[in-house]
């Protein structure tokens, strides 16, 4: 049976993108928001997730520990997509405000004063993004660890969201966080963006790839129909390529075969429907192309270090616990 070819110019398709963060629960909020009186020096530990600041006036200096330093001017906005420890300062010699000892509680999310009397004045915010569930798309780890975007023509959207976020929590108001952490959500999309649209041909794996006109269109094939048993020369004719030259475009722009990436997108789908569904793990089996469980448990035990019903047990009892600490933390707001 002959397969349609897609036309890039043409093709709709799924939003891999928004799949892959609407199923990783990508979350994350506003921590501080600083007005900074020169000299001034803060120092944040390292965390389990993303930490992002936005110079919204001033300049700064931001050390990273291994040693690399950055200069920041009025308009920056900076991803720490690791979790390192780094400083910010005006004052190198400033004794530094430790962010870890801030009392949160009391701080709220109102403006934190920090630094000297002295001229030039610098305000910033920093929050977080988080990802509930790393498995799905690994968004964060092909980030660089340091990701800095700087204000030019097409940034306006970014600098609104970042703007509306700096007004929105200089006042504590009703429905505060919920704001934040919505505004959080969009302000990822639109880095990712940035990030995106700043990449040369072969960086940022999948996600560079995805604006590719002939990978583009077979990442999408490939997340609309994990199950199916793709082959090189059926997928590479779906987008107009012939098998080598799709083959060796493929592993150069995403950075793995295509055999590999459909292995990855069927592990993960797989995952995703144990955590999320009722069905019996031969059914899933079936969905991500797979004709027996036997043969499906041995990769997915290969795969995540866990069989599926492991697998399925562990993220019940984990979002189970999470559930139950989100309405511990709502009480005692």
């Amino acid at each position: 049976m002959l397969c349609p070819i897609v036309h890039p110019a043409n093709f709709g398709g799924m939003d891999i993108l928004a799949q892959v963060l609407d199923r990783v629960r990508l979350g994350g909020t506003l921590l501080f928001h600083f007005e900074l009186g020169h000299p001034w020096n803060l120092a944040l530990p390292a965390r389990p997730y993303a930490l992002f600041h936005y110079l919204s006036r001033g300049s700064a200096t931001l050390a990273l520990e291994q040693g690399q330093e950055l200069q920041m001017t009025e308009g920056d906005f900076v991803v720490i997509t690791r979790g390192e420890p780094h400083v910010f300062y005006s004052d190198r010699r400033a004794k530094p405000l430790q962010i870890v000892d801030l009392d949160r509680s009391s701080a709220r999310l109102g403006v934190v004063r920090h630094g000297g009397r002295a001229k030039p004045l610098s305000t910033m915010i920093c929050g977080n993004f988080t990802v509930a569930r790393p498995l799905f798309g690994s968004v964060l780890e092909l980030l660089p660890p340091v990701l800095l975007l700087k204000p030019n023509a097409d940034g306006g959207w970014l600098e609104a969201i970042l703007r509306r976020m700096v007004s929105e929590s200089a006042l504590e108001r009703p429905g505060q966080r919920v704001a934040l952490s919505r505004l959080t959500e969009v302000l990822f999309v639109e880095v990712l963006r940035s990030w995106i649209a700043s990449l040369s041909p072969g960086q940022g794996g999948w996600l560079g790839a995805i604006s590719d006109p002939h990978i583009g269109p077979a990442l999408k094939l490939i997340h609309e129909n994990p199950e199916r048993p793709w082959t090189l020369s059926d997928l590479g004719h779906r987008v107009g390529l012939g098998r080598s030259v799709f083959s060796a475009r493929f592993t150069k722009l995403v950075g793995q075969s295509m055999h590999r990436y459909v292995i990855e997108r069927r592990m993960a789908e797989a995952a995703f429907l144990l955590e999320t569904s009722e069905e019996p793990i031969a059914r899933i089996a079936s969905r991500v192309g797979y004709e027996t469980a036997a043969a499906f448990s041995k990769l997915f035990h290969r795969h995540h270090g866990l069989s599926p019903g492991r697998y399925r047990t562990v993220q019940r009892l984990d979002g189970s616990q999470g559930q139950l600490h989100g309405s511990k933390e709502r009480v005692s707001d």
